[in-house]
């Protein structure tokens, strides 16, 4: 289907002719000539945005004052929250959500035939690419059988999903899936997908070219910032909305400008790099900002490094981390593997249209901050949080606080200077457990290390830090060291031509010696799928009531989200994965005490086995080609013989099988009029938790595994669903009988409406502890309104669409809390439900909450504006009466439009039924 391009009124289209082939555009230098503002000094990030607006103004949607607001931004210092309609070019899926992203299109197929419409209305607009990354899980591990085996099983628990799945690549339009043991879709999306300047034909059959931009049902669709393609996490739903043609609704946003000046020292990676820009954005405070990096760090910044850093915006909190269009972005698209046609177009375009990073880019940014690369040293983050930054020096000593944190023990004495003999003594002793590993008796304690894994589209897409891994196990390997036997190790790499290049290195041979083995193509431990411990670990681990460790190279490190036997979790580079697995306790001390002993019993150290940058990058240079990604993603969409022997109908509507546990036919649409409702008044609501700080949606919404006893494992034991085949909450979202039953049902979540209890429990209506799903539907069964209150970064982590869903199928009208991640509180208001921020300072603390109290909010009816104060009634147990101003969040006018439909796809599909 064409590109629908605006009328340009504002006169901006014009022609590129390159090697005599000419291709139409949108000139942002030519709206400067027609006097709608000077625009040269913006970030390329935002000009992204601008030439968004150029090629879809049509004076209604997109205005002509829109594309002046951004001549204003620069005049104004980096600041005009101009509310704006943006258009991305496609939409990115991975398949734990965009199998509910999919069952949600289905069910709206069924929504639109019930108000008399075509159920081929319901099709994608935007190209959509959904890849099969989320489900395989390590079950098998540190030998040669492991790969085969983790893929057979996987498609034994996932079958009914992809059969799914295939059923909408062929009903729908602009869909694609990548099978499963390709790759993480973000990678995926680096290395192949991606074209940094995209073209088609518009409706007049002209081609355009314009740059590449996206939005993706994942948090670290920013990652293909890197490459100087615009992309942000969104929800489900909001991604769900974009496909079908509706345009993102967002404000102009601040752009921070980072400055890299400087070189990496020896013995530094990417990985301590991106930990060390983590915590001084956080720091900054950049949430629903954009972040551009600039300066001249950059010329000495290899893009997969670039992309390593964009990856983690979710984790600093900006919407997306922006590299510009230079020399080393056409340099990686050359590399891997794209046609040479469209480089030129590339470079021909972004200098032509501004978007080239020369050594005179010197943008106009809201605000700025300055990294020196030569100041970066080995680092980890850890125990619960990516901003937790701890330099390698001071890892051990750190994690003797959280020793102390978890204990109640202050070991601050302890912590400055620690023996070398191992945890320093807690009160009763030093707890350790004695655990039997292939014959051999040995000790765990806290610190122990037990699960070590090189995870994740964040580093994995990094040749340096995935060669470097390698060769500390090479090194490792000829000196006699291997990992601990308690240690689970696994390497799962981001896409095959990781293990292309490993292989062509040989240095898997070393990997797989010291128990790296390959386990699967996809995010793995990184969201949970860790698969489990031994049971003997997992049972010591249990009886000694120990602090458990995880290492991995991944991006979240939330609390429960790995494994349910550890409970404190450590980002780190892959090379120092291996070396953790090697040591296999957080309390050596990696700069100073040995690693192990080596074969003639000699003490290995660190830096025995530390690779030079040298060593990494002639192995680089010499093993990771452009032939190798032209050969692995030759055949991309056609998958391996179990794929290809799915089988699924031909249908436009899905026949929803009634005894399916995995994909249910939701009830959002269900007996839906096709006229929107009106906000109302929220009178009386109960409290269903209070929550505390940094609440992600990890809390509310859990990837991972879960017991039988939960109210999620209730569900599938009365459907003769046998524990070994639960599989994950992540697996299970096309099925919102399970999701619900598993919002706020994280282990880890604390309701502060109970003292000391962790996990999904509150207070039901008889004032008895109960699960947060049965209390909410006996609230339901009374008719009574919920609210739920948070503090500080509300809905941080993922962009977890079920976090919203789940709180609305519960009942939730609103959330109250200090502040809100942006994804989250999006996804909130496009299921309806509202986010209020406390003002003046007021918290949940502040004002005493105990959850004992109804609640009460005022002035939603009638003419409700964006970002609203209204007031809200606090009612005491006693019956004092309390009134408070809440900031509404429903940020923008459509926002408004969204919520009084119930959510926007209600809203979507209103508009698809009138004009059918």
């Amino acid at each position: 289907m064409p590109i629908i391009v605006g009328q340009d009124t504002a006169g901006a289209r014009r022609e590129l002719s390159i090697d005599g082939q000419t291709i139409a555009y949108y000139s942002i230098p030519a709206a400067t000539e027609a006097g709608l503002g000077d625009f040269s000094k913006l970030p390329a990030a935002l000009k992204v945005v601008l030439e968004n607006m150029l090629r879809f103004e049509d004076g209604k949607t997109v205005s002509v004052d829109d594309i002046k607001a951004f001549a204003e931004w620069a005049e104004k210092g980096g600041q005009n929250p101009r509310e704006i309609a943006y258009r991305p070019a496609r939409v990115l899926m991975q398949d734990f959500t965009g199998v509910p992203a999919v069952v949600d299109l289905a069910a709206m197929r069924d929504g639109i035939v019930a108000l008399g419409g075509d159920p081929d209305q319901i099709n994608p607009l935007n190209p959509v690419d959904l890849v099969i990354d989320h489900s395989v899980m390590i079950d098998e591990f540190g030998n040669p059988r492991a790969f085969q085996m983790n893929v057979d099983r996987e498609y034994e628990r996932n079958i009914e999903r992809y059969t799914f799945l295939k059923w909408g690549q062929k009903a729908f339009n602009n869909f694609r899936v990548v099978p499963p043991g390709t790759g993480i879709c973000h990678q995926v999306n680096l290395e192949y997908l991606a074209q940094t300047v995209w073209t088609d034909t518009d409706q007049k059959g002209i081609e355009v070219a314009y740059p590449d931009t996206l939005v993706g049902t994942d948090s670290h669709t920013t990652m293909v910032n890197g490459l100087a393609v615009l992309g942000w996490g969104v929800g489900g739903i909001e991604a769900e909305a974009a496909m079908l043609g509706q345009p993102v609704s967002m404000l102009i946003p601040e752009v921070v400008g980072f400055k890299l000046t400087g070189s990496m020292m020896e013995g530094t990676t990417a990985t301590d790099l991106v930990l060390k820009v983590v915590q001084m954005l956080r720091e900054k405070g950049v949430v629903s900002k954009f972040v551009e990096f600039y300066g001249d760090g950059l010329d000495r910044l290899p893009l997969a490094d670039r992309a390593t850093i964009a990856n983690m915006a979710p984790e600093y909190g900006a919407t997306c981390g922006f590299f510009p269009i230079d020399d080393e972005t056409l340099r990686y698209l050359r590399t891997t593997g794209r046609d040479e046609a469209r480089i030129k177009l590339v470079e021909a375009y972004a200098k032509e249209n501004g978007f080239w990073r020369g050594p005179d880019y010197d943008p106009v940014y809201t605000d700025t901050l300055h990294l020196d690369m030569g100041e970066i040293v080995p680092a980890i983050s850890g125990p619960k949080r990516p901003q937790d930054y701890v330099t390698l020096d001071k890892a051990a000593g750190e994690f003797m606080k959280v020793v102390g944190e978890y204990r109640g023990v202050d070991m601050s004495e302890r912590a400055a200077d620690m023996a070398a003999e191992g945890p320093a003594p807690v009160a009763g002793g030093d707890p350790r457990k004695s655990v039997k590993v292939d014959g051999q008796d040995y000790e765990l304690r806290d610190g122990s290390v037990v699960i070590a894994s090189i995870t994740s589209c964040t580093n994995t897409s990094n040749p340096y830090v995935m060669i470097g891994a390698g060769l500390v196990a090479r090194k490792a390997r000829a000196l006699g060291l291997t990992r601990k036997p308690w240690v689970k190790t696994s390497l799962a790499p981001g896409s095959q031509v990781v293990s292309q290049y490993l292989e062509a290195a040989e240095l898997q041979e070393d990997l797989d010696a010291i128990g790296f083995n390959l386990v699967g193509y996809g995010c793995t431990t990184c969201i949970g799928n860790s698969g489990p411990i031994a049971p003997e670990l997992s049972k010591a681990v249990a009886d000694g009531d120990l602090i458990a460790t995880s290492v991995l190279s991944g991006n979240r490190n939330f609390e429960g989200r790995i494994s349910p036997d550890v409970r404190a979790n450590y980002l780190a580079s892959p090379p120092l994965v291996v070396a953790y697995a090697l040591a296999g306790d957080l309390n050596i001390n990696l700069t100073t005490d040995p690693i192990g002993q080596g074969k003639d019993g000699q003490d290995v150290y660190l830096k025995d086995i530390w690779p030079t940058t040298q060593e990494i990058a002639e192995l680089v240079e010499k093993t990771v080609t452009r032939e190798a990604f032209q050969s692995k993603y030759a055949d991309v969409f056609k998958g391996d013989e179990k794929w290809q022997a799915v089988a699924t109908t031909d249908s436009k509507t899905y026949d929803w099988p009634a005894q399916s546990t995995y994909v249910q036919n939701p009830p959002y649409f269900q007996g839906m009029s096709k006229t929107p409702g009106v906000i109302t008044d929220i009178v009386d609501a109960k409290v269903l938790a209070v929550l505390g700080d940094m609440v992600t949606t990890d809390h509310i919404s859990p990837a991972g595994s879960f017991k039988e006893t939960t109210p999620a494992g209730q569900y599938l034991v009365e459907r003769q669903v046998p524990v070994r085949e639960f599989n994950s909450y992540g697996s299970r979202r096309g099925n919102h009988e399970v999701m619900m039953r598993g919002t706020f049902a994280n282990i880890r979540i604390k309701n502060e409406m109970l003292d000391g209890v962790e996990g999904g429990y509150t207070k039901g209506p008889d004032g008895g502890e109960t699960s947060i799903f049965d209390a909410a539907m006996a609230y339901q069964a009374e008719g009574k309104p919920l609210v739920i209150f948070g503090g500080e970064q509300y809905g941080a982590g993922s962009s977890r669409d079920w976090a919203a869903k789940g709180t609305a199928l519960l009942g939730v009208k609103a959330v109250i809390a200090e502040n809100f991640e942006r994804i989250h509180r999006s996804n909130l208001v496009g299921m309806g439900v509202i986010p209020f921020e406390f003002t003046g300072g007021q918290t949940r603390k502040s004002l005493g909450l105990t959850g004992e109290e109804t609640v009460s909010i005022r002035g939603l009816e009638g003419d409700l504006k964006p970002l609203s104060i209204v007031k809200a009634e606090i009612t005491r147990p006693d019956g004092a009466v309390e009134t408070i101003d809440l900031k509404c969040r429903i940020d923008t006018e459509v926002e408004i439009e969204y919520v009084e439909n119930g959510g926007v796809l209600h809203y979507v599909l209103r508009n698809l039924a009138k004009a059918a």
